[in-house]
């Protein structure tokens, strides 16, 4: 007969369940807990009730520093920027608390509000302000992509226009978002385009086929899907019309990881794009989700996923045609957010790299 101690709490439940699915050897199959569950939900949904601020620890002090304010935000419209330090919320200090707890503290019903307390130092050591705003909370929609024309010369002298792509996360607007974006791209004249993928840990997997499609033709095969059993399973476009043809550079980097990986390959193996950066994370892992009566949420891997030349993108990643250096030239110290700027796009090396390598391909195509 099997004895049964009931758990003294969620937590220990959650305990023993990852306990068990540890014996498995795979780190993505796992439980999350409510509130993990809920910021996973708002990364795919792309809409949260909050404030509209993004908030970070600076390693050195341990402090919470605003990252960024989304743009018409209530935080946006109190007038807080990026390097403003939180102190407290609601009056309660934040000392030790990390970016996910006060993140949650932030997070609340549209309709109500939060007081926050912020300390702005004028960078130069000289003085600095200590600020209390009542914040009301509102629906946030959090666009996945930012976007802007960089002016190019040519090597043979010519000015021609390069669309920049920032896509930093498949939620569920991406690919709705990615069609607009490209539709306005072309009629503003754009003759190649970078799409931006570093640091994108994935999302929605269907919305990465979806903004596949954006650019391929006819009834390619996006990705291939293994399940346990070795079976291998193509996934195919249906006769897929490309918003564009123009020439085409994809960034990626070791954040890029999952959904990222799936378009990248997707596009490079299809011969419709030069990938350049550094070799991605390596996760293609496909998972169920059973979203469990407390809220918390079991992910279970279900297959894997290889890309449609073969090439397996679990725990191996995709290599770029093309590496880059990290480096930003004369390092502008502006973050990219909303509307990217020019000039630190201009100054990212990663980016040159891209422009030499559309002007590579596009001597090729006029050469044809």
């Amino acid at each position: 007969m099997v004895e049964m101690f009931p758990l003294k709490s969620a937590d220990a439940a959650y305990g023993k369940i990852r306990g068990m699915l540890s014996t498995l050897g795979d780190p993505f199959t796992r439980i999350i807990s409510p509130k993990e569950y809920q910021s996973f939900r708002i990364g795919s949904d792309g809409n949260l009730q909050g404030v509209g601020l993004f908030i970070t620890v600076e390693p050195k002090t341990g402090h919470l520093i605003v990252l960024s304010c989304v743009e018409g935000s209530p935080a946006a419209r109190a007038g807080i920027h990026d390097g403003d330090e939180l102190i407290e919320i609601n009056g309660q200090r934040l000392d030790g608390v990390d970016s996910e707890a006060a993140a949650q503290r932030l997070r609340g019903q549209a309709g109500t509000s939060v007081t926050v307390k912020l300390h702005r130092g004028n960078g130069s050591g000289s003085g600095s302000s200590i600020k209390e705003v009542k914040l009301p909370r509102e629906l946030i929609r959090l666009s996945p992509i930012s976007s802007t024309v960089i002016p190019h010369r040519t090597p043979d002298g010519r000015l021609t226009k390069t669309g920049y792509v920032k896509l930093s996360t498949f939620s569920q607007t991406a690919a709705t978002e990615m069609k607009n974006t490209i539709h306005e791209m072309e009629n503003l004249g754009v003759q190649s385009y970078i799409l931006d993928l570093r640091n994108n840990p994935g999302g929605l997997v269907k919305v990465g086929l979806d903004v596949a499609k954006i650019w391929l033709d006819g009834n390619e095969t996006l990705v291939n899907t293994v399940d346990r059993d070795g079976h291998m399973s193509p996934i195919n476009m249906a006769n897929g019309h490309a918003l564009t043809h123009d020439p085409l550079v994809v960034l990626v980097n070791e954040g890029s990881a999952s959904a990222s990986e799936i378009l990248a390959g997707a596009l490079h193996d299809n011969g419709r794009a030069i990938l350049v950066g550094h070799k991605t994370f390596g996760k293609g892992k496909i998972q169920s989700i059973t979203e469990l009566h407390d809220g918390s949420a079991l992910f279970v891997t279900v297959a894997k996923y290889l890309s449609p030349a073969l090439h397996d993108i679990d725990q191996v990643g995709i290599t770029p045609d093309v590496q880059c250096t990290t480096e930003m030239l004369n390092s502008p110290k502006e973050t990219l957010k909303g509307k990217s700027s020019v000039s630190s796009l201009e100054a990212d090396s990663c980016i040159m790299v891209a422009e030499h390598e559309l002007d590579i391909q596009e001597s090729k195509g006029t050469a044809s």
